[in-house]
């Protein structure tokens, strides 16, 4: 009766007759307070019990187990590097033990000094706000325990609840008021003082877009609630009853040191601290050190903005989970309110370089562009991405569309980023088939400068109304090749041979089969029902992206495994459960050994030797010296004129691919010259990711792979010049289907 009573009075909007006519209330109000409060603690509790104040049975969820909005974090792949953070709340839980005492203290003291005595709802409390808000002649104060004020944050931040449901947690009547006053109680019943100590101090609003002490120690100290000192807990604890009056970043400072004193005080009277202890905080200077927690994938933190694109990419496989959610929007909102702690694969040291060379080639402001991926075989686990952009909402000037600032997948591949041509690197696709169908890498075939073929063209290379691709180089390229010196040269004759022996369509599958997607939908119409006549295929008509080119070659460093290119190392709920969904997905997509005599070709570009002493020249031999003779593979590529030049090189632990184009402008040459920067670019890339570790050594193949070669090799004297491996002629476009 008296709550109510109280409720009633505080409620109502004062006039000049209702003020005198509660003034005689209040009278007999309070005595019926203090009557109440002369009863026996233990008949007190019982008479609130038995008023019906409420049961924990029905309570709400929410309340029973509470499911308050928390902030995700993104750690580099140490556990300890922030990437950044996902929330539409700025809120992490901690438990009590991790916030400092006298932050416990102080917000007792601010809010609720009689906590630790009542049972929820406090009688005192409610009678002294009644009279004080009618001799004030307004609504000073409300008599709400924290207890109270946990449950009205609560069930007004519930996402469960409607946009009214959730407004209704603050109405200003008698029966939210009641309702508040059950719920409170009945928590209390249950829960231990410490407990709901805790919840609040992880819910309450302290201002500046923080919400809870963990956040607001870093927003306002750039600290943890463990470190605060008594004047800076004084200080946040001052915030709750009016965050954005008293906050010294968004509103009034000296409004804020003077609530702050307030608490002091009240920290003295209640006896958490001495007097003197109160005057000497009070006397400190205020010194805030605030910080902005970094909110998404454009402002990651360090001003790494180069890690965007990572992050994006994560963001992205989030998004396709379904352990997050039924729908797009319930893993979006699992990410941004859900808590989680995600270890990402990102490599700090191999991003690093990834970065610095991707900038070496091209400029942020350069409008072509130098993609680069790494990745671990045998995961799938991406562990670079970098290119020279930022990766920022931020406008271009005149109009450009990628540079300097973008946020499209200019790595990865998605939306409306279709790739770039990927070249020669294709031609590990063909041999892979080839091998798988029996044929050695000892197959030759005498390779002429301009090879006929049975699909139909016209234009400049055609021969007789067919398609007739050309080697770059005839001198150094034509004659008498097999797997080794044909993917070792980059002899185009030779693999548009091949593909024809085994059957493009078979090419075209084991691409798909290694993880290459065809984004492009001329690419995807051929690969669906035309594969057996794109010849082209082989010499990397297709558009790619690095990320897929890394993988696919990782699939062959693992000798045969595949595993889907994966961002992350570990994801954990914020209940400490680690989630599967971390790892590695991988499965077998190739023979071990058609994998390993692969890679024995594989070394010929990279200027090493076969097991069996059959390389004769590379298009990469640079990449020998940088790895200082570390046992490695890979392959270069040009499209037609050299529109893109790539290169995707492996050693047993990762695999980097980086592919040099104009993603706005597939016309623009970026020209034969940049590929020896990007050769040496993605060397150094594998240079850092290996330092340190072990060095792991290749498996030859068996002797049924290898074959018998039918003349023994000489070494050319020229075999270790770059040569580029050549346009492979206008009618790229109609084997693309463009026109």
């Amino acid at each position: 009766m008296v709550a109510f009573a109280a409720i009633l009075v505080t409620m109502a909007t004062p006039t000049p007759l209702s003020r005198l006519f509660t003034v005689l209330v209040t009278g007999v109000l309070a005595g019926l307070v203090v009557a109440a409060a002369a009863l026996p603690a233990n008949l007190l509790v019982g008479l609130t019990a038995k008023a019906a104040l409420g049961s924990y049975a029905e309570l709400p969820d929410v309340l029973r187990t509470p499911a308050t909005p928390q902030r995700s974090y993104l750690y580099a792949n140490d556990g300890k590097t922030l990437i950044t953070t996902f929330y539409d709340v700025n809120r992490t839980d901690v438990t009590l033990a991790e916030i400092a005492p006298v932050m416990q203290q102080a917000i007792v003291a601010a809010e609720d000094r009689r906590f630790y005595d009542h049972s929820g709802v406090d009688l005192r409390g409610l009678a002294r706000a009644l009279v004080t808000n009618v001799t004030e002649g307004g609504t000073e104060q409300g008599g709400s325990t924290l207890t109270m004020q946990y449950v009205r944050n609560v069930l007004k931040t519930d996402q469960a609840r409607t946009a009214e449901e959730r407004a209704a947690a603050t109405d200003q009547t008698v029966g939210r008021k009641l309702q508040e006053i059950r719920y409170a109680n009945a928590l209390e019943q249950r829960l231990g003082k410490d407990e709901i100590l805790n919840r609040y101090l992880n819910i309450a609003y302290f201002g500046s877009g923080a919400y809870g002490i963990a956040a607001a120690s870093e927003r306002y100290f750039s600290t943890v609630p463990a470190e605060l000192t008594l004047a800076e807990a004084a200080l946040l604890a001052g915030l709750v009853q009016a965050p954005e009056a008293y906050s010294p970043i968004d509103g009034d400072a000296d409004a804020g040191l003077a609530r702050r004193a307030y608490v002091l005080d009240a920290m003295a009277a209640t006896g958490a601290i001495t007097a003197d202890q109160a005057a000497d905080a009070k006397a400190e200077e205020l010194r805030l050190n605030p910080s902005e927690q970094a909110n998404g994938c454009a402002a990651t933190a360090g001003g790494r903005d180069g890690w965007g694109f990572f992050c994006d990419y994560l963001r992205r496989w989030w998004m396709e989970q379904p352990q997050f959610g039924e729908t797009a929007a319930e893993r979006e909102q699992a990410l941004r309110r859900g808590g989680y702690t995600v270890v990402t694969s990102l490599d700090p040291e191999i991003q690093a370089t990834a970065q610095e060379r991707a900038t070496s080639v091209y400029g942020y402001r350069n409008p072509r562009a130098l993609p680069i991926a790494a990745v671990e075989p045998g995961t799938g686990r991406v562990l670079a991405m970098a290119v020279n952009r930022h990766y920022s909402l931020a406008a271009n000037p005149d109009g450009q569309v990628n540079y300097p600032n973008t946020v499209n997948p200019l790595i990865s591949g998605g939306g409306d980023v279709t790739g770039y041509q990927g070249g020669s690197t294709f031609k590990l696709f063909t041999m892979l088939a080839a091998l798988e169908s029996g044929r050695p890498l000892a197959t030759g075939y005498d390779a002429p400068s301009r090879l006929p073929t049975r699909y139909p063209a016209d234009g400049d290379s055609s021969c007789d109304g067919r398609w007739c691709p050309a080697n770059a180089n005839p001198a150094w390229m034509d004659g008498y090749r097999m797997m080794w010196d044909g993917f070792g040269r980059s002899v185009n004759t030779y693999f548009v041979w091949l593909a024809e022996q085994v059957g493009p369509d078979k090419v075209v599958e084991m691409a798909q089969r290694l993880g290459i997607t065809f984004r492009a939908e001329a690419d995807a119409t051929f690969a669906t029902e035309r594969a057996a006549d794109w010849g082209a295929f082989t010499l990397g008509v297709s558009a790619t992206t690095p990320l897929d080119v890394a993988n696919a070659y990782a699939t062959v460093a693992a000798e045969g495994t595949y595993c889907a290119p994966l961002p992350v190392v570990s994801v954990t709920g914020p209940d400490g459960e680690r989630l599967s969904v971390g790892d590695p997905s991988c499965r077998e997509v190739l023979d071990a050994d058609v994998a390993r005599a692969a890679t024995d070709a594989a070394r010929c570009p990279v200027g090493q030797q076969s097991e069996f002493g059959q390389c004769n020249g590379g298009t990469a031999t640079a990449v020998n010296r940088i790895l200082e003779g570390r046992p490695a593979a890979g392959k270069t590529g040009s499209s037609d004129g050299a529109a893109t030049e790539s290169f995707v090189a492996y050693t047993p632990q990762v695999a980097v691919a980086g592919i040099a184009a104009n993603p706005d402008d597939p016309n623009d040459s970026v020209g034969a010259t940049v590929q020896s920067r990007v050769i040496d670019g993605v060397a150094r890339i594998i240079a850092t990711a290996v330092d340190g570790e072990s060095e792991q050594t290749f498996t030859a193949p068996s002797r049924e792979l290898v074959g018998t070669p039918r003349r023994p090799v000489e070494r050319d004297p020229a075999a270790d010049r770059r040569t580029s491996d050549g346009p492979l002629s206008d009618l790229r476009r109609w084997f693309q289907g463009r026109g």
